[in-house]
Parts: C-alpha cells; structure tokens; sequence
C-alpha cells in the first residue's frame, strides 16, 4: 500500500480509503467491523464517514455509520492506528440532524454541536479531518447544474466565520484537520485565502472524481497540486456504473439501482456508450473493469486518497487488489481517447 502526504499536515495516509457510507442501511455492524478488520490489514489507515450516514440520508439512520465506527474503536482499541475522517453537513432542509428540528447550516453553534454528536457516536475524544460536507452557501450540487455554475441567491454563513468556528473545535483539541467536499475552485481558494489568524487551513477536497466525470482536473487538479490540497476521490466506480454491473440494463439484486434508484448522477442518455467504452478498454486490456477504473483514479497525481466502499467482503477484497493493476502507457492512451472522445458524460 503506497501511502501520500495529507495536505500539509505532515502526516501520511493510505492511497486508499475505506468509504462507509452502507454501514446502517445495505450493512449492518458485523459486516462494517469486518471490513475494517481486512482494510487495516491490508494497510488502509484512513476511514471516511460522514454524521448523515448511512445512505440514503433519513432520520432513521441517521448517525448509524458513525456508530458502527465508534463500537469498533471500542471493541478493537484501534483508534491510534487509523486516520479518521467525518463531515457535517451544509445547509440543508434536513430537521433531524440537529437538536430542535433546525435546518442545517455551518453556524459556529451548529458545528459545535455537530463535532460533539459525531465524536460521542465515534466513541472518541479527537477527529482527525473535519470536513464541511457540502458549501452553506446556494449552489448547484451532485451534478446537478453539469458543467455549468449558475448563480443562486441566498444566505449563508461567511467562509471565514465558518472557519474561525473550525478553529475554536482545532483549539479545544476536537479536531486536527480541515477539509472540504463538493467544493469548486472558487470555494477552495476562498477557503485557502481566509487560513490563519487562528483559522485553520484546509487540507483536502473530497469531490466526485472517475472516468465519466473528470471535471476535477479544470481549475481544481493545479490547486491541489499548487496548494497542497489534494483530491480525496468519491463515487471512483460511478455508483457501480463502471463495474459492468448494471450493462445491458442488468439490475442486480441488492444493488442501490434496485434498493433506493437514486443513481441518476450517472444514467443521463450520453453515460452508456462512454461507459461501454471504458469496459471494452478492461476487456481488450484484461483487466477487471472494477479494478482498472479504480487504478486509473489512485495514479492520478492529485489524489491523495481514492475512497472505495462495499457491501460485501468480495467487492472489498476487488478493490483493494486494484492496487496492483500495472498502468501502462498504453492503457493510458486509450483511457485518453475515450475521454476525448466523450468527455465528463457524467459531471
């Protein structure tokens, strides 16, 4: 396992992260304990959740991911030997986050409170990355503007209000690090200029990164690499979509197409012949098409940790594995002309 510098933190993480977001719903405790187990032994030291885990986000399971976290920690005493990251929610109509009933918003009360619940369900007493799950600010998200911005009026808290709150939890020792997600390049760097004066400075992105959605790499991929905010890559399969699972309109049972149908991200009409294109590069290549389009995002140089996540231990195991697929010139030739050919299908 090949392990990369977080930020500028000094501290180093693994090229891949366990993601966790199916621990609740499509998994219950005994599986994410297991996963855990193989992770960390495999060399994964890096864990990523979020206090609105599982998925899909409802009050009935809310906060249930962090928990199975927390009685891991307690069961295994291995909470020195990973990094552990979580998030809170932007601004939100979600009423079951919070105490009252109040929509979220990254107020400085909010994000006390927020660090405290997440800390108690994870039974311990500091956070590694702290990141801000998605802006306070109105914009478009999870694909849903393409690659367009448009502008959407509203209130928010200021970033550097937001930051200064983040820097009372760092000063209580709470947590260590800052790190954004479904951030822009205009967000990230606003973020990097308010640093200081007691305001931490971030370390990481997590956004949305794989063959079909590549947007990462305009604007974004020079701050990571300029600013040493490097990429934390979600969704590196496109929920699935890049594993030829659901080809030919196949519909897996027990897969999230069939459970919750919340995948239209990736099912817009251009997605399927570019995905078909990637999976006929696995094939001609003999690769796994899993694990090629895990690969391709794990050797990218701005990423600094791939996230993979499962809901069984074969998929796990499959993933973790693709850190071994050699990546030729070759295959990165063609992984280029397909993108050429159809780029970001999927933003």
């Amino acid at each position: 396992m090949e392990y990369r510098e977080l930020g500028r933190t000094g501290v180093k993480v693994s090229a891949l992260c366990l993601g966790t977001m199916t621990w609740g719903e499509q998994n219950n405790e005994a599986d994410g304990h297991a996963q855990m187990d193989y992770a960390l032994a495999q060399g994964i030291n890096f864990f990523d959740t979020s206090e609105m885990y599982a998925v899909p986000p409802k009050p009935e399971t809310q906060g249930s991911t962090e928990r199975i976290i927390g009685s891991w920690f307690q069961a295994r005493g291995s909470r020195a030997k990973v990094i552990l990251a979580t998030k809170i929610a932007g601004r939100s109509p979600m009423t079951w986050l919070r105490q009252g009933a109040k929509p979220t918003e990254q107020t400085p009360a909010q994000i006390a409170e927020a660090v405290d619940a997440s800390l108690k369900r994870l039974k311990t007493d500091y956070i590694d990355l702290y990141q801000l799950h998605w802006p306070d600010r109105p914009v478009s998200l999870f694909g849903a503007a393409g690659l367009a911005y448009r502008h959407v009026e509203g209130t928010s808290v200021p970033i550097e209000d937001i930051l200064g709150a983040l820097g009372e939890q760092v000063k209580a020792g709470k947590i260590r690090w800052v790190g954004l997600s479904n951030e822009s390049a205009w967000g990230t760097m606003t973020f990097v200029r308010h640093a200081g004066e007691g305001r931490p400075r971030v370390q990481s992105i997590q956004n949305a990164y794989n063959l079909i959605n590549r947007t990462f790499e305009t604007g974004l991929a020079e701050i990571a690499h300029r600013e040493q905010v490097g990429l934390l890559a979600y969704s590196p399969l496109g929920q699935g979509y890049l594993t030829g699972k659901y080809q030919g309109g196949a519909l897996p049972a027990g897969s999230r197409k069939v459970l919750f149908n919340r995948l239209q991200r990736y099912e817009k009409p251009e997605t399927g012949p570019a995905i078909e294109r990637y999976l006929a590069i696995a094939k001609r290549f003999g690769l796994d098409p899993a694990q090629m389009a895990l690969q391709f995002v794990t050797t990218r140089p701005f990423v600094t940790s791939n996230i993979i996540g499962a809901t069984t231990m074969a998929q796990l195991k499959t993933n973790i594995a693709s850190v071994s697929v050699a990546w030729s010139d070759d295959l990165e030739k063609a992984i280029d002309e397909a993108h050429h050919a159809q780029p970001n299908p999927a933003p």
